[in-house]
């Protein structure tokens, strides 16, 4: 099995962050995280949806996007490859696909969206791998028609997956919501 198919196997699953929810409830509210491999692939590339949802509101998940896994190549500075997240044209069209995977069967590439600049490159870390940004990268989106700017990372292993996923304001750059306080930590509780 080559690199990127051991990361997209870890990727794929449902995970959630129970105990470091119960060991810090003022920091870090109790999720639920899907990363579901999506019925085609993008340009020959594995592509999960990503979604959360908070345990409190389980039927409510929001922050639908996309992972792609891409090769190295000589452009992306990367000897693993990179991670390129795409939006959803209708995020409504998949809201719950996460744990209701029938919802993705109707989708088509063409109801992705790019992100630019929301790139991350892959590399080595202990039993796993990491997924940073590249120097003065930033990753905008809209939402509620407003832009938004998200600082994306992760790190993941066999069993685990770190999220450094915070929002920022777009004009000071200061911290809005995620993983203010370090990463989210999740266990995997179930391989897709």
């Amino acid at each position: 099995m080559n690199t990127l198919q051991t990361i997209a196997e870890w990727l794929a699953g449902e995970f959630d962050n129970q105990e470091q929810a119960i060991a810090d409830p003022v920091w870090f509210v109790h999720l639920r995280l899907w990363h579901r491999p999506l019925p085609f692939r993008v340009e020959c590339n594995p592509a999960f949806l990503a979604e959360q949802a908070n345990m409190l509101d389980p039927e409510n998940p929001y922050r639908q996007r996309v992972l792609i896994l891409q090769p190295p190549s000589v452009t992306n500075g990367s000897d693993i490859g990179q991670v390129e997240y795409r939006a959803f044209r209708q995020p409504q069209q998949v809201k719950g696909a996460g744990a209701h995977p029938e919802r993705l069967q109707t989708l088509r590439l063409e109801d992705l969206l790019p992100l630019p600049g929301c790139i991350l490159h892959l590399s080595a870390a202990g039993q796993g791998f990491k997924a940073e940004p590249p120097p003065e990268a930033k990753c905008f989106f809209q939402y509620e028609g407003k832009t938004r700017q998200v600082v994306l990372g992760f790190e993941v292993e066999a069993q685990r997956f770190r999220s450094f996923d915070r929002g920022v304001d777009p004009e000071t750059g200061k911290g809005l919501w995620g993983a203010l306080m370090g990463p989210y930590q999740f266990t995997k509780r179930q391989s897709f």
